[in-house]
């Protein structure tokens, strides 16, 4: 759905949302396990599309979203259940590389669907081939070479961009090598690609690394290939500073998807129970950083929110 006469000879210029504000999901994982009881494996939403009852599942997950968008005559960027779904996943979730490889091109294939549900409906639907850290979203671990990145995430790249996603992007990246290897890989699959920092209660990187340098060393690397950055699993105290502080960089953000809880990752990962915070004020906070940042377009969630979440800033922000 994405309007033909955007195209140029840089991919990112097909993104409709580059130009207007697009809603897209919440924290997935954390809504299906603590608010609808569905069992996820390692955290791993793919593994659903698996049967009917989750790709069931996965699609009124969607749907809702959808519907807010409707109401709201935004776009929306629609993220594939592939965040843990690259190769090293397949043994842990008990599957085979082929079967893994399905089950990326069926999240696809099950979001185009969608849009042709929706399609009449809405300005734009946006489909986003959705790449995870290759370990833990709060944690760098081993950091690979950038060699290694763009090797590693090349295969499920390939897969995501020929089963017909418009854009890839790489969620809750910790360390920039990572960050690197995913845009270099989206470069040779001539796909556009979003990336989205995971920052700590300071605004840096897990790896300690600023925000404003962890952007411009992707920039540097690949001659500015990403459309746009993102700023996800953090709540925005913990990056508005950051943020006021200026410079060019800021420019490149194009995206929130925050957390519902002020909480650190290490409290976070703690807890038995889930932090929804509260939406209406993440929503106002939403709503201040759009008054400062009109350019940030792409508006949701991560871990602890919900639907009620999203609503909530769609109408603060639009």
């Amino acid at each position: 759905m994405i309007n033909s006469r955007r195209e140029s000879a840089m991919p990112q210029a097909r993104l409709p949302q580059l130009q207007s504000i697009f809603l897209t999901d919440a924290g997935l994982e954390t809504d299906l396990i603590f608010n609808h009881g569905i069992d996820l494996p390692h955290f791993a939403s793919i593994a659903l599309l698996a049967s009917a009852s989750g790709t069931s599942a996965l699609e009124n997950y969607f749907r809702d979203f959808l519907d807010l968008a409707v109401r709201k005559n935004c776009g929306i960027v629609l993220e594939s259940a592939t965040w843990r779904a690259s190769p090293d996943w397949a043994e842990p979730l008990g599957l085979t590389g082929p079967e893994l490889d399905s089950l990326n091109q069926a999240a696809i294939i099950m979001l185009q669907r969608l849009r042709e549900e929706y399609r009449a409906a809405l300005p734009a639907i946006v489909i986003s081939g959705c790449i995870g850290p290759r370990g833990d979203g709060y944690d760098p671990g081993r950091i690979m070479t950038v060699d290694e990145a763009q090797t590693y995430h090349t295969h499920q790249t390939g897969r995501l961009v020929a089963a017909g996603a418009d854009q890839v992007s790489g969620i809750t990246m910790t360390n920039v090598p990572e960050a690197i290897g995913i845009a270099l890989a989206a470069r040779a699959a001539q796909s556009p690609v979003a990336l989205s920092f995971t920052v700590e209660n300071d605004g840096r990187l897990p790896t300690g690394q600023s925000l404003a340098s962890a952007i411009a060393a992707v920039d540097a690397a690949t001659e500015a290939y990403p459309a746009y950055y993102m700023i996800n699993c953090a709540h925005p105290t913990h990056f508005d500073a950051v943020l006021a502080s200026g410079g060019d960089w800021v420019g490149r953000i194009g995206g929130l998807r925050a957390n519902a809880s002020r909480c650190s990752h290490a409290e976070l990962d703690a807890m038995q129970d889930l932090d929804k915070g509260n939406a209406i004020e993440l929503a106002a906070d939403y709503g201040r950083l759009r008054e400062r940042f009109p350019h940030i377009n792409v508006l949701g969630g991560c871990c602890g929110t919900d639907l009620s979440h999203v609503a909530a800033i769609a109408e603060a922000c639009i």
